[in-house]
């Protein structure tokens, strides 16, 4: 945000408060090109596309790079954006898009499938939009939700939040707001795993259990015992794990970003456990490092089935992607001996400070350099 113009101070964590605070300041864009260097590293920096055309009228922004979980083309994104009026360009390994008027008029665009990002884009983009916006068959995760409330809290018209049909009216200009972010549901749902596969307890302050009900269910179909607190919701393993049956879905269905997790704490678990991934082709690339701690793990296509109850052993093991890499964290806090995950940085973006929280509740865990 900063090399588009924008200027972000990040404060940290104050007492009573869950999180850190952030004030972002874009009084002017400085520039309205996205390069490779920035976005290689994150696939959600395409994000800044809608957004970025809706203010400045034109946007330019290096195809993507990141998890390498699957084909996951922008075609959707774009096509959205087309249909709200703008041009689209790609050339060199860029997406150049314009409104020819300086400013998109709006349109309708109804979603072949589900797709959270490009539901995202479209979003940011029709706020800003001189007519009305309709979006059909749009994602509905409560991230979706957050950022529409934002949106609003911010001066933007949207109508059916929460729901498959949006209604943007456009408007002139947003304003600031401060606002408070919904809690990570994956990373909430991920610590969970630690007390499952460790056959521990834990009090995840903060956890909102209404927008994590595929996931606390699946926990609780697995064994253990979830309740929910007037502080968030505590998860604790007081008898051996259950194998299960899961397939990946959009919401409200369970989530794909907690397969890898699952997969990992149903290593434990006495029995066949079944998984299958509906959303990404390539999401089981964290197989084969599993394989190395000793899991014994089926893969057929998009399907996976799990021979659990055998021991784990620690080893050293390369991390692929965000969600395999807490997929082997979790394999690493059961395995016996020691484990070490490399190309941890892949982790920083879904898990803040988590090796001090991990060892917060008892694990022995630390980050070393590389070198």
């Amino acid at each position: 945000m900063n090399g588009l113009g924008a200027s972000t101070s990040v404060a940290g964590v104050k007492k009573g408060e869950i999180g850190r605070r952030m004030t972002l300041h874009a009084a002017e864009i400085a520039s309205t090109v996205a390069p490779y260097d920035m976005v290689r590293k994150m696939r959600a920096s395409i994000l800044v596309l809608g957004p970025m055309l809706a203010r400045a009228g034109e946007s330019t922004v290096s195809l993507p790079g990141g998890c390498a979980i699957g084909d996951r083309p922008i075609d959707l994104h774009l096509r959205a954006l087309e249909a709200m009026g703008a041009e689209i360009e790609l050339a060199a390994g860029y997406v150049k898009a314009s409104a020819p008027k300086g400013r998109l008029p709006g349109g309708e665009y109804s979603f072949p499938v589900v797709s959270v990002g490009a539901t995202e884009n479209a979003l940011m983009a029709a706020v800003l939009a001189s007519g009305q916006t309709q979006l059909f068959n749009a994602a509905r995760e409560p991230e979706i939700v957050d950022l529409c409330n934002l949106l609003v809290a911010m001066g933007a018209k949207i109508q059916g939040i929460g729901s498959s049909h949006l209604i943007i009216d456009g408007v002139e200009g947003l304003h600031g707001c401060t606002y408070a972010v919904m809690p990570d549901r994956i990373e909430a749902g991920s610590y969970a795993c630690a007390a499952g596969i460790t056959g521990g307890s834990i009090e995840l302050v903060g956890a909102r259990p209404a927008d994590m009900l595929a996931i606390t269910n699946g926990l609780a179909a697995a064994g253990l015992v979830v309740e929910f607190t007037d502080r968030g919701m505590r998860v604790t393993a007081d008898k051996p794990l259950k194998p299960l049956a899961v397939s990946t879905a959009p919401f409200p269905g369970f989530p794909t970003d907690m397969q890898a997790q699952f997969m990992a704490m149903l290593c434990v678990a006495d029995g066949q456990s079944f998984l299958e991934e509906t959303i990404f082709e390539n999401r089981y690339m964290h197989v084969p490092e599993l394989r190395r701690m000793g899991a014994d793990i089926e893969v057929h296509g998009r399907s996976a089935i799990v021979h659990g109850g055998k021991p784990l052993t620690g080893a050293q093991v390369m991390a692929t992607d965000l969600r395999a890499s807490m997929s082997l964290v979790l394999a690493g806090l059961a395995a016996e001996g020691e484990t070490e995950v490399l190309r941890v940085y892949h982790l920083d973006r879904g898990y803040e400070r988590l090796e001090e929280k991990l060892s917060a509740v008892g694990a022995t865990i630390e980050r070393v350099s590389a070198g």
